[in-house]
């Protein structure tokens, strides 16, 4: 994320689609490691959704590409995002592995929020003030992804301003999650300790 996001930037060769292959592996890996039977089932038809939106959409600027391209994305993101949320959250013991899923987690929500963002700026180019209209490259994403951790961490530069109502609206809730998921994992996570202590 950190690392990718300024290579496609630069327009380094390939850097979205190694970015977007290293995701897709880590998720797959994830999802299908957890055994959820929802998560798995959303997870492929997320990437089933995204893939139907790159080859079965003869118009790849057209609405439904977007649509289902960024929606199967969200999709596959959330699947992620379900199975991390049970094996940071579940009962037990405290563990390395159980706080770097936390981190793990907030940077998913930022992915999912950054593909949210994608699709809305897609669908409606002037949701965002002092952007340009989306050219549908890589450095969206980019830009996305950089909104929405500005956003979820609630720094919020003012270099880019939501201005539509649903555009503010997304925003607002990525704030709030951002806020109350800090304060929510703290809590939770010190109680777990306390009650694996207890035992």
């Amino acid at each position: 994320m950190f690392v990718v996001a300024p290579l496609i930037e630069l327009g380094l060769p390939m850097s979205r689609e190694v970015g977007e292959a290293l995701l897709l592996v880590a998720a797959s890996i994830v999802v299908l490691l957890s055994r959820s039977r929802a998560a798995i089932v959303i997870f492929l038809l997320g990437i089933a959704t995204a893939v139907a939106g790159f080859l079965f959409t003869p118009e790849p600027s057209g609405v439904s590409a977007t649509l289902l391209t960024r929606g199967g994305g969200i999709l596959a993101i959330s699947a992620l995002a379900w199975v991390v949320v049970h094996a940071v959250y579940a009962p037990g013991r405290i563990t390395p592995q159980r706080i770097q899923g936390a981190f793990v987690l907030y940077l998913v929500i930022a992915e999912l929020f950054t593909r949210a963002y994608c699709l809305v700026w897609e669908l409606s180019p002037a949701a965002f003030a002092n952007l340009p209209a989306p050219t549908g490259g890589p450095s969206d994403t980019t830009t996305m992804l950089y909104f929405s951790l500005i956003t979820l961490t609630t720094i919020g530069y003012g270099d880019i301003v939501p201005v539509s109502a649903f555009a503010r609206s997304l925003t607002t809730l990525e704030a709030v999650t951002g806020q109350l998921y800090l304060v929510t994992t703290v809590a939770r996570l010190v109680t777990l300790e306390l009650e694996s202590r207890r035992r």
